[in-house]
């Protein structure tokens, strides 16, 4: 028997309920898988290359360890030598500092690694390492703005330069540079990390870098890419043009010194700051403007140099093109620096007392 027709409209809908409810269990089961928490992630670095990978670990090995002793004798020769108590130096131990902090963020993992066939890292570890590396990127590209401020006013306004670069003020813009960089890895680590990854967790990188992390997202990336380009232009390209334009004033004002000799010692100031923006922004310049590598290891390894060697290189060009502090140095190892410093009194030893470097 056929049922009445209320009979039917009444079951239809059931019918439709029923599958209305299979479609969005479905939906909330999709939406969650893709939402799985990865409780780990694997890092490839050059699995396919062993022998390359223990070559990579000695010299990786060696390098970090010119970093890390470089980089600690200038801050502690920026301590203990009075000659070096003023802003550049002061601003060159920030340098210094961020150089250590940023290598050892990633480099000692990445060393195990090298030796260990199975290479994980916590979800925890990875977002640290990811918030640390760009963090400090960006904070170094703003502090050698600030240092090329500092050689301008150096140079340019000599008569007011204890005025303008006082203690507070140095401090202030240490504080700035640090503040601004971990403010906007902050923000570019929230971003990426709300994106669904459908349980990828293969990054095809020695580290977390957020590019490569990026990669392994399954949702729409489109906002995370835009506030990357806005970051790098504020971040990056912007400090870059206010030392381009502070180098070019510094440069008109030293060819109207008379002398030669007054010409070379104001350049000497300087050089090794414009030795160490080269050999950054000429690695950034190189490692993202190149054409794309056929071979995706070539980018993994120039990558590895921008990290590892250009932070090591810091030291060695401020130790051979500073004569302050190839004096420091030597009177360090001549044991006069540590003599005279015991009988320099701790209160009047400042750390930022502003003498025209």
């Amino acid at each position: 028997m056929t049922c009445p027709r209320s009979g039917c409209l009444v079951s239809r809908p059931a019918r439709a309920s029923s599958d209305s409810r299979v479609v969005w269990t479905g939906r909330r089961d999709k939406e969650m898988t893709n939402r799985t928490a990865v409780a780990e992630y694997v890092l490839l670095g050059l699995q396919e290359h062993r022998n390359l990978e223990t070559v990579l670990f000695v010299l990786c090995l060696g390098i970090y360890g010119v970093n890390v002793l470089g980089n600690s004798l200038l801050m502690g020769l920026s301590v203990l030598d009075p000659r070096l108590h003023s802003p550049m130096y002061f601003f060159l131990s920030n340098l210094s500092l961020m150089d250590i902090c940023g290598t050892s963020s990633f480099v000692p993992l990445m060393l195990v690694n090298f030796l260990e066939a199975q290479r994980t890292i916590s979800f925890p570890g990875c977002a640290l390492q990811m918030y640390l590396t760009l963090a400090l990127g960006s904070t170094e590209c703003l502090l050698l703005a600030v240092m090329a401020y500092d050689r301008y006013v150096a140079i340019c306004q000599p008569l007011r330069y204890a005025e303008i670069m006082n203690g507070q003020t140095c401090v202030r813009m240490a504080v700035l540079s640090w503040g601004t960089g971990f403010a906007n890895s902050l923000l570019q680590s929230l971003l990426t990390w709300s994106l669904p990854f459908c349980g990828h967790n293969i990054i095809n990188h020695f580290f977390c870098e957020i590019l490569a992390v990026l990669k392994l997202a399954c949702g729409d990336i489109s906002l995370n890419a835009l506030m990357l380009v806005v970051a790098t232009a504020v971040l990056t390209l912007a400090p870059l043009l206010l030392i381009c334009l502070s180098y070019v004033v510094i440069l008109a004002t030293i060819l109207r010194v008379p002398s030669a000799a007054g010409q070379r010692k104001a350049f000497s100031t300087c050089s090794a700051h414009i030795t160490v923006v080269v050999v950054f922004y000429g690695t950034i310049s190189f490692m993202y403007f190149k054409p794309k590598a056929k071979d995706p290891d070539l980018d993994k390894i120039i990558a590895l140099f921008y990290g590892v060697v250009t932070p090591s290189l810091n030291p060695i060009i401020y130790s051979l093109r500073n004569a302050e502090v190839k004096a420091a140095a030597l009177a360090l190892l001549g044991g006069g620096l540590l003599s005279r410093k015991m009988a320099y009194p701790l209160c009047c030893s400042s750390p930022l007392s502003c003498t025209v470097g």
